[in-house]
């Protein structure tokens, strides 16, 4: 698969972002002037709506805190701005209709010429069908798709995901270097059912039989089922000690569900063993609550929040055993694709450009580095030109960045083909 490396240290004179290797990304300011005048005259002109949609506080609050910076930034609809934020429920599986019908309904705005989803749950793809029957004029952007990738490249304008193929090897090979000799994924049958989850499993597993790691899969309760979130945090909280017990502390350990994440830290602080980084990866999934540390003082100062995060887990004794990306990947694509969208409807963007996308989402990532590229069908070898693959470099608290993004991933494993 031919690499689109996109990194956002390209976008220099775009945005004036520079790459650190080391230490934390320099803090990022509040509203400026400009973007307090920026708002103003967006409400004044009110010449477009831009829709979004995302999880709940309980089940994606990344995702959500993205969408509340573009309303920070660019004002509500119902007080003349532009952005109009719902969110789907929170057991969206036995609600599609209800999530359905949340983002078509954004539709019936006359004004509404852009919608985002993130994370695009089952479901996302039939509203956009049902919105293109009635309004081509919008563009339909999801981050994080949930629907296979044929299925929701054929809804969508553009899709965004986190690179599920090359993090299927990086991941593996980031824990290689934190020490781990065995690997535990934990995920649901659900979940597995999906082809950039499941695709992902498969790449780890050989990816983990190249490196020389133990491979070990183990099922959990799914979230959204009868047992909810709380049982399936409890489940995660009396398994991890077995777990790290009978596999050692040199186990690496991941899980595909975001509300796993806390509770697994949480044993993982004070068991032992080693994390990389999360499904969706952010200082803030899962590190606040395992941590039991209060982060409202720095709500939307992601340098403030990591360095907050890294002295936690430093004093836990987690130096050099802890990771994550060091801007939230669910707050980067909610808060970055509004951003792209908004670019495009004033002029200052193109569709076609995936630099104008990355420059989008280097707005809210300074110091960071990408890369990407256009999803590849590993059964077909059809590469999709309106789904692009991320995936950011990861920061290991007391350590710094891995050199994640420069691995070259073995052309072998775009090539592994889906198994349900």
């Amino acid at each position: 698969m031919k690499k689109l490396c996109l990194i956002v240290v390209v976008l220099l004179v775009g945005i004036g972002v520079a790459c650190t290797r080391k230490s934390p990304p320099e803090r990022q300011s509040g509203q400026s002037a400009a973007q307090s005048a920026t708002q103003s005259a967006v409400q004044e002109q009110n010449a477009y709506h831009i829709g979004i949609v995302t999880g709940t506080v309980s089940q994606s609050e990344d995702d959500l805190r993205g969408a509340e910076e573009l309303i920070r930034r660019y004002g509500k609809v119902s007080e003349g701005g532009v952005i109009q934020h719902v969110t789907y429920p929170d057991n969206f599986m036995d609600q599609m209709e209800t999530t359905i019908t949340q983002i078509t309904a954004l539709a019936d705005d006359p004004l509404m010429k852009a919608i985002v989803v993130n994370q695009g749950v089952p479901g996302a793809a039939e509203a956009f069908k049902r919105i293109k029957e009635k309004r081509p004029d919008i563009m339909l952007f999801v981050g994080e798709p949930h629907e296979d990738p044929l299925v929701i490249q054929q809804a969508a304008t553009l899709a965004v995901s986190a690179d599920f193929v090359s993090r299927g090897y990086t991941i593996i090979w980031a824990a290689k270097q934190l020490g781990a000799d065995t690997f535990v994924h934990i995920s649901f049958p659900r979940h597995m059912s999906y082809e950039s989850l499941g695709l992902r499993r498969q790449i780890m597993e050989e990816a983990c039989n190249d490196l020389g790691i133990k491979f070990v899969f183990v099922t959990a309760p799914d979230p959204t089922s009868d047992v909810g979130v709380a049982g399936a945090q409890q489940y995660i909280l009396e398994q991890t000690p077995q777990w790290i017990q009978t596999y050692g502390a040199n186990t690496a350990f991941f899980c595909t569900n975001d509300a796993h994440t806390e509770p697994l830290l949480k044993q993982l602080l004070t068991y032992g063993g080693l994390f990389v980084e999360a499904d969706l990866p952010s200082p803030l999934m899962g590190y606040p609550g395992a941590l039991g540390i209060d982060l409202s003082a720095e709500t939307g100062d992601f340098p403030a929040i990591l360095k907050k995060v890294e002295e936690a887990v430093i004093e836990k004794g987690g130096a050099g055993k802890f990771g994550t990306w060091a801007f939230s990947y669910g707050f980067s694509v909610s808060a970055g694709l509004g951003e792209y969208a908004k670019r495009i409807l004033d002029g200052t963007a193109s569709l076609s450009n995936p630099d104008d996308m990355y420059t989008a989402l280097g707005e809210f990532t300074s110091g960071a580095k990408w890369n990407g590229g256009y999803y590849v069908d590993a059964n077909t070898g059809v590469r999709a030109r309106n789904q692009i693959l991320i995936y950011m470099d990861t920061y290991v608290f007391g350590q710094g960045y891995l050199p994640t993004t420069e691995q070259e991933v073995p052309e072998k494993y775009y090539t592994i083909k889906f198994n349900n």
